[in-house]
């Protein structure tokens, strides 16, 4: 291995992904993990990520959605994205980032925001096996939409050829989060006499709006109906 991926173990103790030189944690150590359960919960909170790649001399962020199965993170799209099909060829990054809330500070200086984060290094795997090809799909349409992929029609052998899946093994990542008051509280800006706390940022399912094209008495689906109302990740 070469100096920058090497993997060094884990020399803070607090969890079971190896450290290497991309994960090592070096601001804010103690807003960090390296725990294999603080990274699950950071991916199953949400469906959205953003996967950086290099592509023809420059660097390509793609907003993309991802299904997590036990150690593999599930990325696809069309055959015809660059980013997706450079992507098998070097190391990307990928990151899934949730916005808890926005804190408000006595000073500029000391505003911040309250979120949970997660980075994921790896050379991708494109997937050609059937079998394991339609167990990502499934993975990622169930990570958005529980209980969809069993109510609505599978790919065909057409859809999935125009379909690329990508596997990125989870071992080496890391995860931050910041929660809690502003940092300044017993400062001498508290002296100020100024309001200060979090604005929390939640995201929540509204009622399903059901498309113009089907009867009027065709309703939601129980799985789609009851999660309007929910906070995304509960």
């Amino acid at each position: 291995m070469s100096a920058t991926t090497e993997a060094t173990g884990d020399p803070t103790g607090d969890g079971d992904l190896a450290v290497t030189e991309r994960t090592r944690l070096r601001r804010m150590r103690e807003k960090g993990s390296h725990r294999r359960a603080d990274l699950d919960a950071v991916l199953a909170a949400g469906f959205l990520c953003h996967l950086g790649v290099p592509v023809d001399g420059t660097t390509m962020v793609v907003p993309t959605a991802y299904g997590v199965d036990g150690d593999r993170l599930y990325l696809h799209g069309s055959v015809a994205s660059r980013s997706l099909v450079r992507a098998p060829e070097t190391t990307v990054c990928v990151t899934v980032t949730h916005v808890d809330g926005l804190v408000l500070a006595r000073s500029v200086f000391e505003h911040g925001v309250n979120y949970r984060c997660a980075m994921v290094y790896g050379i991708p795997r494109v997937v050609t096996d059937p079998e394991e090809k339609l167990r990502g799909l499934r993975a990622l349409t169930e990570q958005s939409s529980p209980g969809q992929w069993e109510y609505v029609r599978q790919p065909s052998r057409k859809e999935l050829a125009a379909t690329v899946l990508l596997s990125l093994d989870l071992t080496e990542a890391s995860v931050k989060t910041r929660s809690g008051p502003p940092d300044d509280g017993d400062s001498e800006d508290a002296a100020l006499g100024l309001w200060a706390g979090v604005l929390p940022v939640v995201t929540t399912f509204g009622e399903p709006v059901t498309d113009p094209a089907l009867p009027e008495d065709l309703a939601a689906p129980a799985h789609v109906a009851e999660r309007a109302g929910r906070v995304l990740g509960e």
